[in-house]
């Protein structure tokens, strides 16, 4: 029987790295698989920090992925299997069509994404995830914050500040607006402990109490 399982962890977690393995290894055992993905790195592929990378359908909110899915798998003998990766950035209804795949067309899905947005809280998706997934857990890949710490939480940074307003969807790295030419305030995100989220502070020389909190 088909399940819908959910793989969750912080950035740096290997989220990317193991949809990859599991998609590599399920095609090479002769399977047929589907990789899907939102807001990657890099566009039309799933990619990986270790430097590796698969071609991927790029989805975005308006697409009907039961519907995108059920027409692949008319195709010759049809889909064993869909990975979806980058899992929170979906829509919760988009969430509720994969939990269709799973019970009405009998394929696994497997998908991989961040718990919490750097606001601290669930992600649409994710919050859906949690809600409908036969299976859910957590990888094991632990990121340290600076202090040493677990960390457990995603710092949106704009120009080197920690920020908690802004839109949910924003892609790390962006340097300057295309459209025009303007220098566009740089966006970065850091993995922090919870104390160090909340606190704002992404830098030890930030945290007057450093020396005598850890």
């Amino acid at each position: 029987m088909a399940e819908l399982r959910f793989f969750f962890g912080t950035m740096g977690s290997g989220k990317s790295t193991q949809a990859l393995q599991i998609h590599h290894n399920l095609s090479s055992g002769g399977l047929r698989c589907m990789l899907i993905t939102q807001l990657d790195r890099q566009d039309g592929v799933v990619s990986s920090r270790l430097g590796v990378s698969a071609d991927a359908i790029v989805l975005d909110g308006t697409v009907d992925v039961f519907r995108l899915i059920s027409v692949e798998h008319q195709i010759g003998d049809g889909l064993n299997a869909v990975i979806c990766d980058e899992a929170q950035f979906y829509e919760a209804h988009q969430i509720d069509q994969l939990t269709r795949v799973v019970d009405e067309t009998d394929i696994d899905v497997y998908a991989f994404g961040l718990l919490t947005s750097f606001q601290g809280d669930l992600f649409p998706g994710t919050k859906r995830l949690l809600e409908m997934a036969d299976v859910r857990q957590e990888l094991q890949v632990e990121a340290r914050c600076w202090c040493g710490a677990r960390a457990t939480h995603n710092a949106r940074l704009v120009n080197g500040r920690q920020v908690y307003d802004g839109e949910l969807k924003v892609v790390g790295d962006t340097t300057q607006d295309g459209a025009t030419g303007v220098e566009a305030p740089v966006v970065t995100y850091e993995l922090v402990c919870r104390r160090h989220w909340m606190a704002g502070r992404v830098d030890v020389h930030q945290d007057p109490l450093f020396d005598t909190a850890f």
